[in-house]
C-alpha cells in the first residue's frame, strides 16, 4: 500500500489538478466543509460518523502528505465511500485552496479526508479558518491520532507528556537544535517527550528512528549537556495502531541498530517513570527491569 500512496502524493496516481468533475451539482444554499479523520492505519480506521458524512456529501477530497497510513488501500477507500475521491497535494491545500477546494464547494457539502486527527496539523487549521471567513460552515470529525496512540502503544500516561517536538529532515551543516532544547526542558520538568520524525511525502521520504536518534546525538556531541547520549532511555514506535505495530524500549545506542521495519516511525524520550509506567514498558515493549530501575520514581 505504501508505494501506491507515495505515487499518489507525487502526483502520479489519479492526482489530477482540481478542475471540477468530481463534485455533484449544488443542491443547497448551504456550503459546508467537514474535516474527517481517517485514523492511523487503513481505510477501515474511519469512524462510522465520518463515513456517513462522506457518503452523503456532494464531493470528497483527501490528502496524504501530512502522514502515512501504512495499510491504506486507495481503491478500497473509494469503494467504502461509494464515490470518486479527489486527491490533493500539499500545494493544492496550502497555496491554491481557493481554486482547488473552496471555490468548488459553494452550495455543496464537501468532506476532506485526512490521516490521523484533522486538527493536529496546522495546514488543516489554516484551511478551516479560510473556509469560515469565506462563509463556508465547517465541522470536524476526529480520528485516532499519534498523540493518543503512543500512550496506548507504550503505557506511558498522557498527562505526563510535555511539548511535542519534530526532528526535521535537513541537509544543513547547522541543523536546528530546537528539538534538543525542548527535550531538555521537558526532562528538567519531569515530562516525557513525543518526538515526531519528519516526512517529505512528495519525495517518498519518511525519517526512520535511527536517523532521528543520530540527529539528536550529533547535537549532544557538540553541546555535551547529557540530554541525548548513547545510554539515554528511549522508546521507538513504528506503525502505531497497525496490526504490525512495533514498539521497543532501550538505550539510544541499542535502538540505533534495531530494525523497526517500515514507516511511519516516532520516538519517545521518557522522563522519570511512575511505577505503573515502568511496568507497562516491561510488559508492552520488552524493556529490561534493570534498565528502567534508575528512571522509576520511588
Amino acid at each position: 500500500m505504501l508505494d501506491e500512496q507515495s505515487l499518489l502524493i507525487a502526483g502520479s496516481v489519479r492526482n489530477k489538478p482540481a478542475t471540477g468533475g468530481l463534485c455533484n451539482e449544488a443542491n443547497s444554499t448551504l456550503s459546508e466543509l467537514a474535516f474527517v479523520g481517517l485514523g492511523l492505519n487503513s481505510e477501515r480506521s474511519i469512524s462510522l460518523q465520518g463515513l456517513d458524512l462522506a457518503r452523503e456529501s456532494d464531493c470528497v477530497f483527501a490528502e496524504f502528505y501530512t502522514s502515512l497510513m501504512p495499510q491504506l488501500d486507495l481503491k478500497e477507500l473509494e469503494e467504502l465511500v461509494g464515490k470518486p475521491i479527489e486527491f490533493l497535494k500539499r500545494i493544492d491545500v496550502e497555496e491554491y485552496a481557493q481554486e482547488r477546494i473552496l471555490g468548488k464547494i459553494r452550495g455543496k457539502k464537501a468532506v476532506l479526508l485526512v490521516p490521523g486527527d484533522p486538527m493536529m496539523a496546522t495546514t488543516h487549521i489554516d484551511l478551516r479558518l479560510r473556509a469560515e471567513k469565506a462563509g463556508i460552515k465547517t465541522r470536524v470529525i476526529s480520528g485516532a491520532s499519534i498523540f493518543s496512540a503512543v500512550c496506548a502503544a507504550t503505557g506511558l500516561q498522557a498527562y505526563r507528556f510535555g511539548r511535542t517536538v519534530t526532528v526535521p529532515h535537513t541537509e544543513s551543516e547547522k541543523p536546528p537544535e530546537s528539538p534538543y532544547d525542548h527535550i531538555k526542558t521537558n526532562l528538567e520538568n519531569g515530562l516525557h517527550t513525543l518526538t515526531l520524525l519528519d516526512i517529505v511525502a512528495e519525495r517518498n521520504y519518511y525519517m526512520p528512528i535511527r536517523e532521528g536518534l543520530e540527529y539528536l546525538v550529533r547535537i549532544e556531541f557538540n553541546r555535551k549537556e547529557k540530554v541525548i547520549h548513547d545510554n539515554t532511555l528511549v522508546v521507538g514506535v513504528a506503525r502505531a495502531g497497525a496490526s504490525n505495530e512495533t514498539v521497543r524500549t532501550g538505550v539510544a545506542n541499542e535502538l540505533l541498530g534495531y530494525d523497526f521495519g517500515g514507516p511511519p516511525h516516532c520516538l519517545v524520550v521518557p522522563s522519570k517513570l511512575h511505577f505503573m509506567e515502568a511496568e507497562a514498558l516491561q510488559v508492552l515493549t520488552e524493556a529490561r527491569p534493570e534498565l528502567l530501575k534508575p528512571y522509576t520514581l520511588t
